[in-house]
């Protein structure tokens, strides 16, 4: 086997002249891309979009956290999605008109936490857990739900409920799930 080496590269004018024409377009459109503008996933905005499908975000509440002491994390059962999709299937729907029907009775916002299987990237997992979340945030505005009292989050791969691998485990992992802020 032959070891690799790196030596110093020598770029004729032209070529290092067309190497940083690319960089700087490339740059310049990034920073022209905006918040929930194009690229931003369908009718879902991106974790950073201010709004799903023209239903405004509400602002972070100061204090709460998905993990924290002051979110019930056990109320409502977990609403399961096929593998590599973010579709609330209707075996699910039961469980979205419950936690609609829930909000309309009381003043409590809902924390929706999107989640994935291990297999993925961890930035592919973190944008499919938050389409998750955002479609479950939707299908519960569509139920009749106040949307200024949802926020979502991602977890994509982390904090799995079964940890080995297998068809099986990763069905359980498919999910979002439901954290009442008391």
């Amino acid at each position: 086997m032959v070891p690799l080496t790196f030596k110093k590269m020598h770029l004729s004018r032209p070529l290092r002249t067309a190497c940083i024409a690319t960089l700087a377009l490339s740059l310049s459109s990034c920073a022209s891309w905006k918040k929930g503008g194009s690229g931003s996933g369908g009718d879902y905005g991106g974790s950073d979009s201010d709004s799903v499908n023209g239903t405004a975000l509400p602002d972070r509440q100061e204090g709460v956290s998905f993990l924290g002491e002051n979110v019930d994390r056990n109320k409502f059962s977990p609403v399961h999605f096929g593998y590599d999709s973010f579709s609330v299937s209707g075996d699910e729907r039961g469980k979205i008109r419950e936690v609609a029907e829930f909000m309309r009775s009381s003043e409590k916002s809902i924390i929706i936490a999107g989640f994935t299987d291990e297999r993925g990237t961890p930035e592919y997992n973190r944008g499919l857990g938050e389409r998750r979340a955002q479609a479950v945030r939707s299908a519960l505005i569509s139920a009749g739900a106040d949307g200024s009292r949802l926020q979502t989050v991602s977890f994509g791969a982390e904090l799995p409920v079964d940890s080995s691998s297998g068809d099986s485990a990763w069905a359980k992992n498919r999910r979002a799930e439901f954290g009442v802020v008391r």
